[in-house]
C-alpha cells in the first residue's frame, strides 16, 4: 500500500506547488478575504473662508501680490486614526491616500496631515475630543496684550477629515473610500503702512491677541480658550508685512457660525520695530471689528503709522544693527526615554 500512497502525495504535493504563483504566495493578505479599506485623499487649498468678503473677488491689484499666492499647498503625508470601540489604531499613508488598516465591523475614522512641526495632537480616547493646538512661544520684553492668554507660534498647515461611521467588511478587492482634506488653520495677511519714518525701521515684530488656542479635529470648531500668536515681520519700502496662519476665532463653528455672544469679545493687533539707532517702539491697534468679519482667514490692513524724527535721530547709545537679539524662543519638549 506504502508504495501507492507515497508517490501519490508525492503528485499531489508538486501540483499544489505549481498552482500556487509565487506572487500570490507572497502577498496572502493582498489576495485574500480581508478589509481593504483604500482612502482616495483630494486637498481642499483654500487660504480664508466664511468671511463678509469675499476676497478672491475683491483683490486689490495695488498690493503686489496675487490672491492665489496665499493658497496652502497639499500635505506630504496623512495619518489615519481609527476608532473600533475602545481600540485606537494608526496608520500612515501618503497624500495621494492609501490602506488604511482597521477590523471589520463599525469604525470612525479620523485624518490629519501628518508633516507639521509646531503642531501638538491631542488625541484622546474619542474622535469627537482630538485636538490640535500650537507650541508656546514666548518673547523677550514682550507686553501681555491680553490678561490669561498664552502666547503661541502660528501653527502650521494643518488639514482633516471626518468619517463618523464606516462598517468594514472582508473584501477580494480594494474598497475606494473618498477622503476630502479640509483645511483647519487660514492665514490673515497683516498689512502695517506708514505715514512718515519709516526710513528708520530696522526689523519688525507683530502680535494677535485673542485668537483660537485650539481647533476640534474632526468638525474644525473652535471653543472658547484664546491666545497670543507671536510673528515676525518685513519690512518693505512701503511698510511692514506679514502673513500669519491661525486656527481663527475662539467659539467657532463652520456650520452654525458664532457658538457664544461676541459683544463683550476684543482683538489687539501689536507692531513692535526696532529702529536703526536700537530704540524700540510698540503700537497697538483694535482690529475687534475686522476679526469678528473674518473668522478663518482675511486681511488686516492698518494705516498712518507715524515714526517722528526726535526717535529716529537720537543717539545709538553704542547699538550695533548686526547683533540680533530679537529671536523668540519656542517651546519644544524632549522626548525622555
Amino acid at each position: 500500500m506504502k508504495r501507492y500512497i507515497n508517490p501519490l502525495m508525492g503528485v499531489l504535493l508538486v501540483m499544489m506547488l505549481a498552482g500556487c504563483r509565487k506572487d500570490l504566495c507572497y502577498n496572502h493578505d493582498e489576495h485574500a478575504m480581508t478589509v481593504k479599506f483604500n482612502a482616495v485623499a483630494s486637498w481642499i487649498c483654500e487660504w480664508e473662508d466664511c468671511g463678509v468678503h469675499d476676497w478672491s473677488q475683491e483683490w486689490n491689484s495695488s498690493w503686489s501680490r496675487q490672491y492665489d499666492e496665499f493658497r496652502p499647498e497639499p500635505a506630504e503625508g496623512i495619518r489615519a486614526v481609527v476608532y473600533s470601540g475602545d481600540k485606537v489604531q494608526e496608520s500612515n499613508i501618503d497624500s495621494e491616500g492609501g490602506r488604511v488598516h482597521m477590523p471589520e465591523g463599525t469604525n470612525t475614522i479620523l485624518f490629519y496631515n501628518n508633516d507639521t512641526e509646531y503642531i501638538v495632537f491631542d488625541q484622546g480616547s474619542s474622535s469627537a475630543t482630538a485636538t490640535a493646538t500650537t507650541r508656546t512661544r514666548t518673547r523677550s520684553g514682550f507686553m501681555v496684550m491680553h490678561e490669561g492668554e498664552r502666547t503661541i507660534t502660528p501653527p502650521d498647515m494643518l488639514y482633516s477629515e471626518y468619517i463618523e461611521e464606516h462598517y468594514a467588511e472582508k473584501t477580494l478587492e480594494p474598497v475606494d473610500v473618498p477622503v476630502n482634506m479640509h483645511p483647519l488653520t487660514y492665514s490673515y495677511l497683516v498689512r502695517y503702512r506708514f505715514k512718515s519714518g519709516l526710513q528708520y525701521v530696522l526689523r519688525a515684530q507683530g502680535a494677535l491677541a485673542g485668537m483660537a488656542e485650539k481647533v476640534y479635529l474632526h468638525d474644525g470648531h473652535t471653543d472658547a480658550a484664546a491666545a497670543t500668536i507671536l510673528f515676525d515681520c518685513e519690512v518693505d519700502e512701503i511698510g511692514c508685512t506679514a502673513v500669519i496662519q491661525s486656527f481663527g476665532v475662539p467659539d467657532f463653528s463652520v456650520s452654525d457660525g458664532y457658538l457664544t455672544d461676541q459683544t463683550d469679545k476684543r482683538y489687539t493687533l501689536n507692531l513692535k520695530v526696532q529702529l536703526k539707532n536700537g530704540k524700540e517702539i510698540d503700537y497697538e491697534f483694535d482690529v475687534t471689528e475686522e476679526m469678528k468679519e473674518q473668522p478663518r482667514g482675511g486681511i488686516l490692513h492698518v494705516t498712518d503709522i507715524v515714526v517722528n524724527e526726535e526717535d529716529g535721530q537720537q543717539g545709538s547709545g553704542g547699538f550695533d544693527p548686526d547683533v540680533d537679539d530679537w529671536g523668540d524662543v519656542i517651546d519644544v519638549p524632549l522626548p525622555i526615554n
